[in-house]
């Protein structure tokens, strides 16, 4: 254990962040480089031949939706890459006008991405169930970085904060969707038969994750804005007792 966390320590010094951090950075940024890349090496109609990925679900759908998954794909990699970087404590003090360009590029690609996931969750390979699950995640994803984008605007520093871990919770999706669908096929393994068909296994394990990719982040990200002491999420107008007069 001490020799995989050396070099997330070492990488934690050099940077002056925390190893947490430095794990949220390299993830973000690696599975947003495998993301786009394996996308890269042909056409949608090509890689479905080979079953790449999510290829084979829409490779038949026509030719504005490969256009919309390219965009998805190419945007959301982009959101993913610069992410963490909005919360390295010295980039945002030592260089705010870097903090500024990292945030609007990141706005930009959010709310194309966002946008693109919406079109794509019309056609997913799950159903009403997908479409429930990555409709609402895509337009969360945009309301709470528009959220966040006005806030910094008003010049609400907390709220920024808090608005723009939610949206980052939804934007690590794409890590932690990769991560469900691992265990979830893994779990599976010991109860495989020798006649056991891996389609049926990965189309179990794929169930949950419309669901599972997202929902938990943004628990997450709640209980530490909270912990922070930055503003909660509310689902009610605050009670405001009238005074006497």
């Amino acid at each position: 254990m001490s020799k995989i966390r050396r070099p997330f320590q070492v990488l934690s010094a050099l940077a002056g962040i925390r190893p947490g951090r430095v794990w949220i950075v390299v993830s973000s940024v690696g599975v947003a480089g495998y993301f786009v890349g394996q996308y890269m090496t042909g056409t949608l109609q090509q890689l479905a031949s080979d079953h790449v990925g999510l290829a084979p679900t829409y490779a038949s759908k026509g030719i504005l939706i490969e256009v919309v998954f390219y965009v998805h794909i190419i945007f959301g990699g982009i959101a993913l890459t610069l992410g963490p970087f909005q919360f390295i404590d010295r980039i945002r003090r030592n260089h705010p006008a870097v903090h500024r360009m990292i945030g609007r590029g990141y706005v930009i690609s959010v709310l194309v991405g966002s946008s693109a996931a919406l079109i794509m969750s019309t056609v997913n390979s799950i159903g009403i169930s997908g479409f429930i699950g990555f409709g609402t995640v895509a337009v969360l994803w945009a309301v709470f970085t528009v959220m966040g984008y006005r806030a910094i605007r008003r010049r609400d520093i907390d709220s920024h904060r808090a608005w723009m871990m939610r949206s980052f919770a939804l934007t690590y999706a794409a890590v932690t969707l990769r991560l469900w669908l691992g265990v979830l096929i893994g779990v599976q393994i010991p109860f495989l038969g020798a006649n056991s068909d891996f389609s049926t296994v990965f189309a179990n394990a794929y169930a949950p994750l419309p669901y599972l990719a997202w929902i938990p982040n943004l628990i997450f990200a709640e209980l530490l804005a909270r912990r922070r002491g930055l503003p909660a999420l509310r689902f009610s107008r605050p009670t405001v007792e009238a005074s006497a007069t």
